[in-house]
């Protein structure tokens, strides 16, 4: 790994806590708060492929892990594994991986600028909402007691947001593609 990579999966950690520096959104009738680090996962799928991206999302997890409060609402330590939110972090890796590898497939530098931002779209909406859902709700039902159809029908309140940070992630990483040639493949 080259010192860029490892620059880039820094910068893009940094960029996932700042995104937790917003105070989270609390619905009240699930213990999941909406929170904008879901972006900062987006992000760092779209922009720097799934090798990349997973490293900066595990690099976040780790340092919230040792103490520090980089998650939403500050919260860090090893008490973060041990709440009903925990799927929705552990998801983070592999909605990371999934938008960085869609990414990596469906977008390339000849196609039309639409075509990238579509393409980004998907790839942000299958990793960034559907795979990171896939394990948030389990765990969700499971830890918090409600079941799984509770917190499947709870979690649907945030697919309005989630898919605004899609686009958003998708647009970013046209700008990305169209602004920074010299910025290593996404790999």
């Amino acid at each position: 790994m080259k010192t860029r990579d490892l620059v880039l999966i820094s910068l893009f950690s940094a960029i996932i806590i700042a995104l937790g520096l917003l105070p989270p959104i609390p619905l009240g009738f699930i213990p999941v708060p909406i929170t904008a680090q879901s972006l900062g996962v987006m992000l760092a799928g779209v922009v720097l492929g799934a090798k990349r991206g997973t490293l900066a999302v595990l690099l976040t997890i780790l340092i919230a892990a040792i103490g520090l409060p980089v998650l939403s609402g500050g919260r860090g330590g090893l008490s973060i594994f041990y709440t009903p939110t925990t799927g929705f972090l552990i998801g983070w890796i592999a909605a990371a991986f999934t938008t960085g590898y869609l990414s990596e497939r469906l977008v390339n530098r000849d196609q039309s600028s639409l075509v990238q931002v579509g393409s980004f779209f998907l790839a942000s909406v299958a990793g960034g909402v559907i795979v990171l859902y896939a394990f948030g709700i389990t765990y969700l039902g499971f830890a918090a007691g409600i079941g799984f159809n509770k917190a499947f029908l709870g979690s649907m309140a945030f697919i309005p947001g989630d898919v605004v940070k899609a686009v958003l992630a998708a647009l970013a990483g046209r700008a990305v593609i169209a602004g920074y040639p010299l910025l290593p493949q996404r790999a």
